[in-house]
Formats: structure tokens, sequence, C-alpha cells
């Protein structure tokens, strides 16, 4: 790695240290500690992620225009003020408030690091370094939630809020790490452009609309983390202690597996996929998410042992992190591959905000079906999965090979194909080159 895309991994891990230290207490902090109750603590959680709705659909035309940089700077002050905020609310409003600037900053801050990914790689190094950042992000999680972990205490107020200000000090050193790094000049390009292809560019929202692969990675992404990551912390949560009747405490081992899983295999599985067609990976993983429900459905209603059921929800955790290990090479960097030069980052925050969307409507439709209808629940959701290897499939037929494949773009080609939004001012013609 460069210089350059060394810091923005560090500043981009450190943040996500800083979130893990309160993330997995929020609630708690909220109901129990500020004693607000179990209402105002749901009410919080859903400011934060409306906020992130409310501000993605701007983002990606602020980067486009005035660069990623200022923009992960300005996101990360107001995300430092967020958390500082809420550390110290005792009151309703305060905390909803607090909430929504610190949901607000978080968001703008993802489509920004992924920008600065695109502009600081090539096409042959981009699926490390999005690899890479996934791997550092689970890694600050996971070590932020340890040892906020060993400093909470439900009696002492205080010790919450001194959680709350190391998130906000590792958002300003996000910030500050941020400024020191020296952008390309000039944006690498997300695929080989064309003459029209920047024309193609200024058309924000509607072109976007009109190109049909984005369109369908889009729907595949809010398939995908509303199958996986829109359950984790509510219906499978629920499904898991009331179907399968594993403890609350187990469910903590079982994120801890997820992690683990992550951190060790991610790059034994990017040496494997990473030659591979990206659109075939993301259908293997809706494969892998089918079992993981399977496995899950004997879980609540297979009828074995206790300790069965156990290792069985903590393995259905375990097969989603495997998955999530082979996407995070794939799609973030397929994302930026169709993208226009002048619109990467858009495509970012439009892929942002379907994400964003699969965690709000994952929880309301999955933590009802999880705590009561077990059995549709767990078919429900073996036919998302199944459904994310289909759309991948389809995705995969209206993507040129070097998107498809990104390493076939270093051995001689006859024709290299470009992919451009349908209302692009015109199709242009790759020079043929011959092959020795």
């Amino acid at each position: 790695m460069g210089a350059a895309l060394r810091r923005i991994q560090l500043g981009s891990a450190l943040s996500a240290f800083g979130l893990g230290f309160t993330v997995p207490y929020l609630y708690v902090y909220v109901a129990q500690v500020r004693d607000l109750g179990a209402g105002t603590a749901g009410v919080v959680l859903a400011v934060f992620a409306m906020a992130a709705l409310a501000v993605l659909p701007f983002t990606g035309r602020a980067i486009d225009r005035r660069g990623p940089l200022p923009v992960l700077v300005v996101a990360s002050a107001v995300a430092s003020l967020g958390a500082a905020a809420l550390g110290f609310s005792s009151g309703v409003t305060t905390s909803v408030l607090s909430a929504a600037v610190l949901g607000a900053g978080t968001a703008v801050m993802q489509p920004a690091l992924a920008t600065m990914l695109v502009r600081c790689t090539g096409t042959a190094t981009r699926t490390r370094a999005f690899a890479m950042q996934f791997f550092l992000q689970n890694l600050g999680l996971g070590i932020g939630g340890l040892v906020g972990g060993q400093l909470v205490d439900t009696s002492r107020p205080a010790s919450f809020t001194l959680l709350f200000l190391i998130e906000a000090v590792m958002f300003l050193v996000l910030g500050a790490i941020a400024a020191t790094v020296r952008m390309p000049h000039a944006p690498a390009a997300a695929t080989q452009t064309a003459p029209g292809e920047r024309g193609a560019g200024q058309g924000g929202l509607r072109t976007l609309l009109s190109h049909r692969a984005m369109v369908q990675l889009c729907v595949l992404g809010f398939v995908l983390f509303f199958a996986c990551y829109g359950q984790f912390e509510s219906g499978l949560a629920a499904y898991g202690t009331e179907a399968a009747g594993i403890e609350p405490s187990t469910l903590g081992i079982a994120l801890a597996a997820n992690t683990a899983v992550i951190v060790v295999a991610q790059f034994v599985v990017l040496r494997l996929v990473e030659r591979r067609r990206r659109t075939r990976v993301i259908a293997w993983v809706g494969l892998i998410w089918a079992f993981a429900w399977i496995v899950a459905g004997y879980a609540g209603l297979g009828h074995g042992s206790q300790t069965m059921a156990t290792a069985a929800m903590i393995s259905t955790y375990a097969l989603f992190g495997l998955g999530e290990a082979m996407l995070s090479p794939t799609v973030a960097p397929l994302v930026a591959d169709l993208a226009p030069e002048s619109m990467v980052g858009q495509y970012n925050s439009a892929f942002a905000l379907c994400k964003q969307l699969a965690l709000a409507v994952g929880p309301a439709v999955g933590g009802p079906m999880g705590a009561s209808l077990h059995g549709p629940y767990i078919v429900t959701f073996v036919l998302f999965s199944l459904g994310i290897t289909a759309l991948a499939l389809r995705l995969g037929r209206r993507l040129t090979p070097v998107q498809d494949q990104p390493s076939l773009a270093a051995a001689p080609s006859r024709v290299v194909a470009v992919s451009l939004p349908e209302n692009a001012q015109a199709e242009v013609a790759a020079p043929v080159a011959a092959v020795r």
C-alpha cells in the first residue's frame, strides 16, 4: 500500500475501534443506565438509523463536487460531536438529538472512505484494499467491544460517558489522519473510461437509475444486508432465545465467533476468490447463507439437545462470517468499477443508502417473525438467501468480463468493453489489441 492508502486504512480502523466501544451497549445505556426506558432506547436506535437515510441521498453529490477528503473531515467532526453529546445526555430530547447527529456523521463517513480508497487504487489493487478495510474494521469493532466491556459498569453512568468520549476522540483522530492524506491529483479511473463517460456522469440520480447493472447491484445489496446484517441483533437473536432456547449471553459468543471467522478467514478467502468471477463468488455466498439458515432451523426446530442447539446457533453466526469475508473483496469494489469517473461518490452513497434501508427494514420484519413465527422465519430467509444466488448470476450477464473478474485486466485481451449507463451520450468502441 502507498502512504495515502495506509493512512486511510489506519483512520478507518481507529474509527471502527471507537464505534466498538459504544455500539454493543447503546441500548443498555439509554434504557437502564440513564433510566429512560426501553421505549426511548428503541427511539434512539431508530433515529440513529433514520438520520443516515436522511443524509445519504445528498452525500454522494457533495463527495463528487467537493472531494471525499473535506466531506470525511466534516463528517468525522459531526460524529465526534454527536458521540460526546450522547455521553452526557440524561434526558429524552438530548439523547434523541445526539443520536441523530451521531448517526448522520457515521453514515457520511463510509461512502467518503470508500471513495478515497477508489481514488488511491486501481482495478488490480482495489479488491485487496477493500478486503483490508473490512478486515481492519471488524478487528477494530471486536477489540473496541472487548475493551469497552471491561470498562462499563451499569451502576456508574460515568463509565459509559468515558466510552462515548473515547469514541469521540477516535472520530477526531480519523479526521486528523485524513487531513494529512495527499490524494492523487487525477482520480484513478474506476473502469476503463471513454470520452462520453464523464459527460454521462453529470446526470446525477437519473443517470444512475438508467444504469441497469448498478440498479441490479443495489437490489442485490439490499437483499444481502436484509438477509444477514438486518437479522443479527433482531430476528436471529429473538429466534435463538425463543425457539432455540439459548441464553442471551450465548449471543455474545456467537457474535464473537462471527468476528473471529472474518478475521481468521479474510485473507485466505481473498486468495481463493480474487481470481474468480465476482458474481459467482456472491452466488456462493447465497448458498452458504441458505445452509446457515438451515442450521439455524435445526437449532430451533430440530428437537435436539440444548448443547446441539447452542452449537448450531454459534455455527450459524460463523457461517455468516464466512460469507461476509467473501463479500468484502467483491461487492464494494464492484460498485466502484461500475461508477463513471465523475460519479464515484454518488454510486457509493446510493449503495450505502440501499444498505441502510435494509438495516432499517430487516429488524422490523425479522424481529416479530423470529420471536413467534419460527418455521416461516427460517423458510423466508432460506428463500432470500437463494434469491441472492439468483440475483448474482443475473447481474453477471450485465457486466463486462473485466468488471466481473478484474484479474483479467492484467492479461492481454482482444477487446476491452466498457459498461456505461444506458443514457450515455455515445457508445465508444475500445481499440482492438493484437495478442502476442
